[in-house]
Parts: C-alpha cells; sequence; structure tokens
C-alpha cells in the first residue's frame, strides 16, 4: 500500500480536482458525465502519460491491431475512466440510475440464492466500465455489501474519495492489516464483500492475464475457501451511449486450490475486455515486473 502523503504539493492538487469536481457537479447528469470523460481524454490522459502506456500495454497484448482500433481504444480508456470517476462521485443521482439496473449473467440466481441463505460471497471484479456500479446496485437492492478499497496517496483527495464511496453504501474496508479483519467479521457474518482484483501485486503470484504473465493476489480464491464462500465475478458494463450500466453477475468459481481459481478469475475478465477492449483500465502497469 502506497504511503498516504498531505504535504503542500498534495494539497494544490487536491484544489485543482476539488475545482473541477465542483464545475461538473454544477452540470446536469448526462452533461457532467460527458465533460469529464471528455476533459479526462483530452488533458489529463496526454498530461499523465497514459496514452504512451496504454499503446505500450497493447503492443504487448494485442500488437495485430490496426492503428485505427488502437487510437480509438486510446481515446475511448481514458473518457470510461473520468465518466467513472464523476458518476461514482455523483452520489444519489448515480444511485438512482443503477438501482433500476437489471442483473444479466449465470450466476445471478445463485446469487440470490446466497442472499436469502444469508450465505458469505466474495464478489470480485476488474477496473473494467465502472467497477462501483455493482456494489451502489446491491446495496440500493438490499443486499449487504461491503467494498474494499485502496487508499490513494493523497490523503486529502483520499478523504474526499472515502467519503464518495461511503455515499453509495457501507461499510467500507481499508485494504489494511485492520480493514482485513474487519472485512473477515463481516464476511463470517453472512455478508458480501466486493474486492478488485487485477491489481498488480509484487507479492502475487504469476498467472496469465490476457496472454501474458501477471502477478495476481490469490487472496479472494484463499478467503472464499477459508471462509466458505461463494466467488462470484460481477461487472459493471457500460451499454453504448455512454451513460447506462449493466451489471453482469457470471457463474460462481467452483472450489479447487487458489491458483486455478484465481485463473478462471481471470479468463471471466478477460472476455470482457475482449468483447469490450475499451473499458478496461489499459493504463494500470499490469503485466510490469518486480
Amino acid at each position: 500500500m502506497s504511503k498516504i502523503r498531505r504535504g503542500r504539493a498534495e494539497f494544490l492538487q487536491y484544489l485543482l480536482i476539488a475545482g473541477v469536481l465542483r464545475l461538473a457537479m454544477a452540470l446536469p447528469y448526462q452533461t457532467r458525465v460527458r465533460f469529464i470523460g471528455c476533459l479526462v481524454t483530452s488533458v489529463v490522459s496526454p498530461l499523465a502519460g497514459w496514452r504512451k502506456r496504454i499503446r505500450s500495454n497493447l503492443d504487448l497484448i494485442k500488437p495485430d491491431l490496426s492503428d485505427e482500433e488502437v487510437a480509438r481504444i486510446v481515446r475511448e480508456v481514458p473518457k470510461n475512466f473520468g465518466r467513472s470517476l464523476i458518476e461514482s462521485f455523483s452520489g444519489q443521482e448515480f444511485i438512482d440510475r443503477v438501482s433500476a439496473t437489471q442483473f444479466t449473467g449465470a450466476g445471478v440466481a445463485e446469487l440470490e440464492a446466497a442472499r436469502d441463505q444469508g450465505k458469505p460471497v466474495i464478489l470480485v471484479t476488474g477496473h473494467f466500465g465502472n467497477h462501483q456500479a455493482p456494489r451502489a446496485a446491491l446495496i440500493a437492492k438490499g443486499y449487504r455489501v461491503g467494498g474494499l478499497y485502496m487508499p490513494m496517496s493523497n490523503g486529502f483527495f483520499n478523504d474526499r474519495y472515502v467519503a464518495e464511496l461511503t455515499r453509495l453504501g457501507e461499510p467500507l474496508f481499508e485494504r489494511s492489516r485492520h480493514g482485513l479483519a474487519e472485512m473477515v467479521r463481516f464476511l463470517k457474518t453472512g455478508g458480501m464483500v466486493g474486492m478488485v482484483a487485477d491489481h498488480h501485486m509484487y507479492h502475487g503470484v504469476q498467472i496469465e492475464f490476457m496472454g501474458a504473465p501477471a502477478y495476481t493476489a490469490l487472496s479472494a480464491a484463499e478467503m472464499a475457501l477459508k471462509y466458505d464462500a461463494l466467488l462470484i465475478p460481477i461487472y459493471g458494463c457500460r451499454t453504448e451511449d455512454g451513460f447506462g450500466l449493466e451489471v453482469i453477475v457470471d457463474a460462481p468459481v467452483p472450489n479447487s486450490e487458489p491458483v486455478e481459481m484465481t485463473r478462471a478469475l481471470n479468463a471471466s475478465l478477460e472476455k470482457l475486455v475482449e468483447a469490450h477492449p475499451e473499458q478496461w483500465f489499459w493504463i494500470h502497469r499490469r503485466w510490469k515486473e518486480h
């Protein structure tokens, strides 16, 4: 976990971000989402070096893509990130939209049965579409869902980030020793816990993702086995209009051993990335070495 900093540079950075968010929140919902998506694509992405990183990842994983398709993904990935960010910061407006979302996929019935039986569930997603949408939609429909989050290095922005995640629903668990202990206690009561599992993890195991080895945490699978929890992949997939979201619930991953179960989680996400490559966060250094 990166160290949280609260220096002058972080404060000035936060003031800039907060000003943009304040401006965006004064706009109607769809205009706000479109505005932030365009801003991140045209300003943030080139300044942050995201375009180069996306192209580098695509060269590694999809070297046969046409120049036109690469250019489209380079443009659309930051747009999706910006839209997801401002959606998740839109509080009740976002909740109202996702609360009416229909769940699709092979795992819907088993997810509902687990809720009715009070069986613990570990919900695993990736940085795809809007990864906050499933948790918000489930909580809005009465599910007991906690979220595990990684704190931001900018302490001022992290305070705002956690506050916004809390508006979408509680409980929240910081990725720390204390937070993980709280999460386990919640899981043991029959709760559901959402995790994002497509980070590069220094202490993970090399498992192929999109055809190349990537250091991957086994923790979701290990916890599912240890606490007799269902392990269910779930995603918030953006619809063609750019504003709607569909919650896709994949079939539960069968119990085996942690590496095989984690391979199954990777395979589940890979299917969606193949179908909608512009919705996955190619900005991550997913395949870096230690």
